[in-house]
């Protein structure tokens, strides 16, 4: 089983956990010639193009100014990113066997570096999936990426037993030609919705929240089963066997 979450828009390059080895992005020589060209954008464009206020404009600028140079630091992904998935999923009390396992069995979205590994060391950036860069790509960096990725990702969902458990938000779908993903190897999506006033609701913060508890859960426990997910519990949520099916396992809880 594979399991996909997605990158988070804040990040961090220091961390007082270390760990004894890091591995090269597989789309290293993609990765700096999109960094490079965002590079070229002034603070003003940047603030247009990822939907920022100037300050976290000027920051990214800054970053994508600084991203080639060799004194600029890195970081493995699953230590990088700050955002509540990543939060949640609390790798800084990770052993080194946790760490192995999450790069065998977990893959992270990324609209600068296409897909990654828990230890693959990247660099700080911001970007959103529909930017287009002129003269580089005619269209976003989600058509961009589809091409580059569909075919990896299937082949390493199916070396990892052919289930991918889809923990990343939906937007990430476009970063692939999912209908053939769909053809070709089996997802399962966790939903996680409150019971309030006789209805169904989903609240976003919740949701971001649970799956990285899932994912902790999962990487912790090296969970292989589709079964065994279904005793996932966190703050009340349970799985639903009502409302679930094959392809969405719904965990619910009363608000």
């Amino acid at each position: 089983m594979l399991l996909l979450i997605s990158c988070a828009k804040t990040m961090k390059d220091t961390s007082k956990y270390e760990v004894s080895q890091a591995t090269v992005p597989l789309f290293i020589q993609e990765a700096r010639e999109i960094a490079l060209q965002m590079s070229q954008f002034s603070v003003q464009d940047l603030e247009v193009m990822l939907k920022v206020n100037s300050k976290i404009a000027v920051e990214n600028y800054k970053r994508y100014q600084s991203f080639h140079s060799t004194d600029t630091t890195e970081l493995p992904a699953l230590l990088a990113y700050t955002g509540i998935v990543f939060k949640r999923l609390n790798p800084t009390d990770f052993t080194m066997g946790d760490f192995l396992y999450a790069q065998k069995h977990l893959r992270i979205t990324s609209f600068c570096y296409g897909m990654l590994r828990p230890l693959d060391a990247i660099r700080l950036y911001r970007l959103e999936g529909d930017v287009r860069l002129p003269g580089y790509h005619e269209g976003t960096l989600f058509s961009y990426w589809q091409s580059k990725l569909t075919d990896l990702f299937i082949s390493d969902i199916k070396a990892s037993g052919g289930v991918l458990f889809y923990l990343a938000s939906d937007e990430m779908r476009g970063l692939f030609d999912w209908k053939k993903v769909l053809r070709e190897i089996k997802v399962v999506t966790p939903e996680f919705h409150v019971h309030k006033n006789g209805k169904l609701s989903t609240i976003v913060v919740y949701t971001k929240m649970a799956r990285g508890e899932m994912t902790r859960f999962i990487i912790k426990n090296r969970i292989d089963s589709l079964e065994t997910l279904k005793s996932f519990t966190w703050e009340g949520f349970r799985y639903d066997e009502n409302l679930s099916n094959d392809e969405h396992f719904v965990y619910t809880v009363e608000g």
